[in-house]
């Protein structure tokens, strides 16, 4: 299924990827961050390449849209079955390519085919006809897609960023051309490869090698009729103001800074053991991640000292080999994006309780770290740290957890850790949030929906809400012709 893997850093970029300078050539490389080695470059596609590559997509939109649901059925079902049937050979690259331990580059194979199988087999309902009940006559809601759809999309999650945006789309009848991010290369190829094995048309899904000019040339196109990105809070600014001047519709989902709040009846030891998935899970590269650990008083040092333990036990290896437990990070360009953080951090006052620098063998590996006495002030209680590093906040009670957990100007998901559920759901309606979870780091499902509000994004992507968001909800009214205007 996927060729072998085979060849400077790539370009900085975040969960998110639109860089603010014009791509270099050969910005497409795989790079392995365990040993710096670079396995394989490519080139970025000509403006010709490209034009033919949209006119494909939207030649291709002329027939697909026309399909009925069985007949993609038949297709994206095959894509989900191809990935699991193959999934040793989808999951190395993303472990070569940015560094995610093995186990967990498996988890997010299998994570991906639930999601396309997902949607294949619940798509027609999603989208079924909708019938009102007008005063006279009849009226329904019809669903039919947009057209060309675009996506930028991150390395961090190399597979289930794809998944989550093509599966629904394709099942309503839409097309996807997508930029994927410079580092995740062969992973990109890989996931486009897949559609074609598993009997997508050519332009169904088509992979687009270029360059941040170009990204803006393909918005600007009137054959692409919405944009979707995950990224940056600074790419979805530019993103989002250049798909609306084009008046097109958009979704983005735009990081976090999660905030992981234990309460003083939370069973501790559980909750460290949480805490540390939450924060080292994909080695804290995940825009859900546990990012402010805020704890009541009475359980603070207890648990500090239980997670500082926990993430001391952690051991740097090759993501490769089953047993190491924490990865390098994505590029060196991260690692070194990340300890500049910290260090204007400390700077600013916050305290070092453990780590913070990284870590003296080859590759971009960094110590777990952890950040306290974190004032208003210091520009890391706004940022978003992107790696092994917990901000640690010690509050006087509940009222205080929530008011510091809304304190962010991002609002993606967060959690809360009570042995009274009913008292967790009441904390979780008083936080401002796309998602909150009860007893469990927030987290991601094919039937759940995900996105956030403020500096977060906007739209939704998975559940039934997520395949509404590029479909025309189209009413149809018959009326009597008889009937007064």
């Amino acid at each position: 299924m996927i060729t072998t893997l085979t060849s400077p850093p790539p370009a900085p970029e975040k969960a998110s990827i639109i860089p603010t300078t014009k791509l270099k050539a050969k910005a497409y490389r795989s790079v392995n961050p365990y040993d710096g080695k670079t396995l394989k470059t490519f080139e970025e596609l000509t403006d010709a390449q490209l034009e033919t590559a949209i006119k494909i997509a939207a030649t291709c939109f002329d027939t697909w849209r026309n399909k009925s649901f069985t007949e993609r059925t038949t297709i994206v079902a095959k894509a989900a079955a191809l990935m699991r049937a193959h999934a040793d050979e989808f999951a190395k690259p993303v472990t070569l390519e940015m560094g995610k331990l093995i186990g967990e580059s498996h988890g997010e194979v299998a994570l991906s085919a639930d999601i396309i199988d997902y949607y294949a087999r619940n798509a027609e309902r999603f989208l079924a006809t909708e019938k009102l009940q007008p005063g006279s006559g009849e009226a329904e809601i019809v669903s039919s897609p947009f057209g060309v759809l675009f996506g930028v999309q991150p390395w961090n999650f190399p597979y289930y960023q794809l998944a989550r945006f093509a599966a629904p789309n394709l099942m309503a009848g839409n097309v996807v051309m997508v930029k994927h991010a410079g580092c995740v290369p062969q992973c990109a190829i890989a996931f486009e490869k897949l559609w074609r094995d598993a009997g997508a048309p050519a332009g169904a899904y088509t992979n687009l090698l270029i360059s941040h000019e170009q990204v803006s040339r393909v918005i600007d196109d009137p054959r692409i009729k919405g944009v979707a990105l995950t990224g940056s809070v600074e790419a979805g600014k530019s993103v989002a103001a250049r798909a609306g001047q084009n008046l097109k519709k958009s979704t983005m989902e735009l990081g976090g800074s999660d905030a992981f709040i234990v309460l003083d009846d939370a069973d501790l030891d559980k909750t460290v053991k949480w805490a540390v998935w939450a924060k080292m899970n994909n080695t804290g590269q995940c825009c859900v991640a546990g990012k402010r650990f805020i704890v009541v008083e009475s359980l603070a040092d207890k648990f500090l000292e239980k997670f500082q333990t926990a993430l001391t036990a952690l051991k740097p290896g090759n993501p490769m080999d089953k047993a190491t437990t924490l990865g390098p990070l994505s590029t060196e360009a991260a690692l070194v994006q990340l300890l500049g953080q910290i260090k204007s951090a400390v700077a600013k006052g916050a305290r070092l309780v453990m780590g913070g620098k990284r870590i003296d063998r080859p590759g971009s590996f960094m110590e777990p770290t952890i950040l306290t006495d974190i004032q208003p002030a210091n520009p890391a209680f706004r940022e978003e740290f992107f790696g092994p590093v917990a901000l640690f906040f010690r509050v006087k009670n509940e009222d205080a957890a929530i008011a510091l957990a809304n304190d962010s100007d991002f609002g993606l998901g967060g959690s809360v850790f009570t042995r009274d559920v009913a008292r967790g759901k009441r904390v979780a309606n008083r936080i401002d949030t796309g998602m909150v979870f009860i007893n469990h780091p927030t987290w991601t499902t094919a039937d759940l929906p995900f996105g956030g509000i403020k500096n977060s994004g906007y739209g939704r992507e998975l559940s039934s809400l997520g395949i509404q968001e590029f479909v025309n909800k189209k009413l149809v009214r018959v009326a009597s012709i008889d009937a007064a205007a």
